[in-house]
């Protein structure tokens, strides 16, 4: 007997099911869609406006955009190649994909698609027990079909392919990662059969595009406890073949946290970070970047401060790892610029140990940029520690300095920091062109905006023409010095 639960969907599904029923065709709703239904318990209401409707049925492509061309808004054929036909009604978006038996070749990322007229040999193409689940539609009755035991899978929460899970990883290698966002989203474990071929079978995953890896990435990272699923790359070495640091941070102890390999406390920051609507921060890049903050650590260990190295040191090579590794994965530029950026300023709050004046709070905020409030919350999920009180101290700190931010911004307008004088002004007072001079002149008067706030363009154009009178006769020599590149 079909759970109540599965009302709303079926009742939407019912008109595109009767078209079918009609033309003496079979459909079924298939994956995602079937498995959550099946999650939910008896309390559970269903929203079918975030839902996915997935299907797939005995007839053709050319047979599908026929049945649905009355009730249908709009149709889509870019995947009528792979059987599938995409189609509107409404606000509903649906795909529906015929039958397929399709095969991989072992160095293809795409399939041969082959169509076939039964929904068991469909089923047994699919990633995992779980998502091979079908509902018929057009029967009297909805009828589960289960031929792998995929239902009984989900209620003991394990990860099993229908088929070997060698065969499945040949024929799609990206379902190695995919499985371990579903050990994290839906906490299932894998079945050893799973691990001891993503472990065999790890260097497949170079056939697949980095795009696909980044996306399959992502929904991993933004699950509500990533953890197990990272784990579960670091031990089958999947993770290195696109993002191998992580395994050498897990060899590299935290100097500050001594009782935690590096990767273990970076794995603690990156459960820290959780969505919340009210911090008006972006959770996606804020995880990469409690995730990537100590790459740098294992590459820097062993230097000491001075001859242009700093503490920290190992932000500033890791920002510079993070854009290296991102570009390789086909992250947009933005999401590189923020996510290296963050790297590269997160310890900032601990250079500040003398309290926040309003000089070190213009610092920070200048130096956060756009990114100000995914630093607040990073630098407050970097706290691991289990000692309570330096927990306490700890974020009592990040209090203060919330507070004087707010102070100090109803006074100034921080999120817009720049000297009082501009390029311009500051050709026509000293009547210099552009270049490196005029570089170096707006440096001091930021300086001088960072120390000291608002002094009125007065004070700022004869502090200028005082600096300009020191420094003239070496002008040649003038440049800014180098800052943090936020391209």
């Amino acid at each position: 007997m079909i759970p109540a639960r599965f009302s709303p969907v079926l009742q939407e599904m019912a008109p595109l099911a009767a078209r079918f029923r009609e033309a003496g065709h079979r459909l079924y709703l298939v994956g995602g869609t079937v498995r959550d239904l099946l999650m939910g318990d008896a309390a559970t209401s269903v929203d079918p406006s975030v839902m996915d409707f997935d299907a797939t049925t005995t007839a053709r492509p050319e047979e599908i955009k026929r049945i649905v061309a009355d009730i249908a808004d709009a149709v889509w054929t870019q995947g009528e190649r792979f059987g599938t036909i995409g189609l509107k009604v409404g606000e509903r978006v649906y795909e529906i994909t015929t039958h397929r038996a399709e095969a991989y070749s072992p160095d293809s990322r795409k399939p041969e698609v082959v169509f076939s007229h039964e929904i068991e040999k469909d089923l047994s193409r699919r990633d995992f027990t779980i998502n091979a689940l079908a509902l018929e539609i057009t029967s009297d009755t909805p009828t589960l079909v289960d031929p792998f035991g995929g239902a009984a899978d989900l209620m003991t929460r394990t990860l099993r392919t229908p088929l070997s899970a060698e065969e499945s990883f040949a024929d799609d290698p990206l379902r190695m990662l995919r499985a371990a966002r579903f050990i994290s989203q839906l906490g299932v474990t894998p079945d050893p059969s799973i691990t001891q071929a993503v472990t065999a079978m790890a260097d497949r995953l170079s056939i697949v595009s980095a795009e696909r890896i980044r996306v399959e990435f992502d929904k991993l990272m933004t699950t509500d406890s990533p953890t197990a699923g990272l784990w579960f790359l670091v031990d089958t070495c999947l993770v290195d073949h696109f993002l191998p640091e992580l395994r050498l941070m897990r060899l590299e102890q935290d100097p500050i946290h001594r009782h935690k390999d590096v990767l273990t406390h970076t794995l603690a920051v990156v459960e820290n970070v959780r969505p919340d609507a009210r911090a008006n921060f972006d959770f996606r890049i804020t995880r990469l970047a409690a995730l990537y903050h100590d790459i740098g650590k294992p590459r820097t260990r062993g230097f000491k401060e001075g001859k242009g190295v700093t503490f920290h040191h190992h932000e500033v090579v890791g920002a510079r790892m993070t854009r290296e590794r991102m570009k390789e994965m086909k992250y947009p530029n933005e999401d590189i610029a923020a996510v290296s950026e963050l790297v590269a300023i997160s310890g900032r709050f601990h250079t500040y140990q003398m309290g926040w004046t309003d000089s070190a709070v213009r610092r920070y905020v200048r130096d956060a940029g756009p990114y100000l409030a995914e630093l607040n919350v990073l630098t407050r999920c970097d706290c691991t520690t289990r000692n309570e009180k330096k927990a306490r101290i700890l974020a009592r700190r990040m209090d203060e300095m919330e507070e004087r931010i707010a102070e100090v911004m109803a006074r100034e307008e921080l999120a817009s920091l720049r000297p009082e004088i501009d390029g311009q002004g500051v050709m026509d007072l000293l009547g210099v062109p552009a270049g490196p001079i005029v570089g170096a002149a707006l440096e001091f008067l930021m300086d001088i905006r960072l120390e000291e706030g608002i002094l009125g363009e007065d004070v700022v154009a004869q502090r200028l023409r005082a600096w300009w009178a020191e420094n003239e006769s070496r002008a040649s020599s003038l440049k800014p010095s180098r800052r943090i590149n936020r391209a």
